[in-house]
């Protein structure tokens, strides 16, 4: 059975965690100023996910050119792993890296 792997679904939302009026383009899928995200999809868009919990972002891997952000789960442990998006505030995006950093050199895993 062929199974969609993204659902394109463009939605404005307000963050859960800091309260932003997001713009949503369809392919948003976290808070471009605190990172934040919510746990809705099981792929993509599809808005299928029953959890509903808030998906903190604990780190950035990738390039100078390709970020990526890393999300767990407060509720239910899920990890993720999305792009960052043009319009994500740079100062969170360096403070996290940091974070991350920081925590990594102490030994902490997510």
């Amino acid at each position: 059975m062929f199974t969609r792997k993204f659902t394109r679904t463009k939605e404005n939302f307000i963050c859960g965690h800091c309260g932003h009026a997001a713009r949503g383009n369809g392919y948003t899928n976290h808070c471009p100023r605190c990172l934040w995200s919510k746990h809705v999809d099981v792929n993509p868009g599809d808005r299928a996910e029953t959890c509903g919990g808030m998906m903190e972002p604990v780190g950035v891997e990738g390039t100078q050119d390709v970020r990526r952000i890393v999300h767990h789960c407060t509720l239910c442990g899920m990890v993720r792993i999305v792009r960052s998006a043009p319009n994500d505030d740079t100062k969170a995006l360096f403070a996290l890296m940091r974070s991350h950093a920081d925590s990594v050199a102490r030994g902490k895993k997510i």
